[in-house]
């Protein structure tokens, strides 16, 4: 495993992209509590799908009082887009940097390309995905109960699926718990809920009731410099944007941490390529395809020491 120090280097290096638009609110933000990110530690970095929603439907929706807290407080990128429609093509953008051609939810498709995964176990980088219903390691079906496989991107990838010591860290939601209970929580760590708790299926209250229940807990374990980023999939329009030409709605992106301005917005357009970018510049990782063209974004503009290239 990587020692725990990396991570802040990494972050702490990487000081050289401008502000992309974000701003500081001198505001204190009201509605629930959240609670607060943890000053010292190993430090983590933690991604969140939720489904379906266009930006201005959860963004200033009283429905959603959770959500619009933790973007009060944290930062808010106001110009995000999904890469495509429907939701599988996203969630390969956010772990590979690319969609591989792949325009509808297959769950009997496969990838063989490089991914998140392979960038990770060879880093030494602890990882692990919580997937909210999952019936077990690298389930292969379309889907079961509130499970979906396509909101699950890492059993598309061929050298994960077939790979029992991979498959053992896609795990079922519930061991986030004992994860954080037992203090091993991985560096990275990948969340898709269920299709209800998602909000694909059920209302937006319903989905924001259960990250109310799910984030603080995250927040308190992020560590020295970790950041948490809460994206959706897919909007409801066409809106787009980037060097990919990204179409897939305009959608709510929120990142929080420690070292994440208290208030921000960035207005600078951003994909989920971008959101992959961030991340990998955090983990100290090369991008992978598209997550290598600053064009399609970044959070960069929304950390008071934000990630960049190196």
């Amino acid at each position: 495993m990587r020692p725990s120090w990396r991570l802040p280097i990494a972050l702490a290096c990487a000081l050289t992209v401008a502000g992309c638009g974000a701003s500081r609110s001198a505001t204190t933000p009201a509605g629930p509590a959240i609670a607060r990110t943890a000053s010292s530690g190993p430090s983590h970095v933690v991604t969140i799908v939720q489904e379906n929603t266009e930006y201005g439907d959860v963004i200033g929706n009283p429905k959603a009082p959770f959500v619009n807290a933790l973007a009060r407080r944290y930062g808010l990128a106001t110009a995000s887009y999904g890469v495509r429609h429907p939701s599988l093509p996203n969630y390969l953008a956010l772990t590979s940097g690319s969609t591989h051609g792949i325009d509808s939810d297959c769950y009997d498709c496969h990838v063989g390309a490089r991914n998140v995964v392979d960038q990770l176990d060879q880093a030494g980088i602890s990882w692990k995905a919580y997937l909210e219903g999952a019936p077990g390691p690298c389930y292969l079906g379309a889907d079961v109960g509130r499970y979906a496989k396509r909101h699950n991107p890492f059993s598309y990838y061929d050298d994960v699926a077939r790979s029992p010591a991979r498959c053992a860290k896609l795990v079922p939601l519930t061991q986030l718990a004992q994860d954080l209970r037992a203090g091993t929580l991985p560096t990275y760590v990948w969340i898709s809920p269920d299709v209800c708790d998602d909000t694909h299926d059920c209302p937006i209250d319903v989905g924001d009731r259960f990250l109310a229940g799910l984030v603080p807990r995250l927040l308190a374990h992020l560590g020295s410099h970790g950041l948490l980023i809460l994206t959706w999939d897919e909007g409801t329009t066409d809106a787009g944007c980037c060097a990919g030409a990204a179409d897939g709605g305009r959608i709510a992106t929120i990142v929080a941490g420690p070292d994440v301005r208290a208030g921000g917005r960035s207005d600078a357009p951003l994909d989920q390529f971008g959101v992959l970018r961030t991340t990998e510049t955090a983990l100290g990782l090369p991008r992978l395809a598209q997550a290598s063209d600053p064009r399609n974004g970044s959070l960069a503009g929304l950390f008071t020491r934000p990630p960049s290239a190196p």
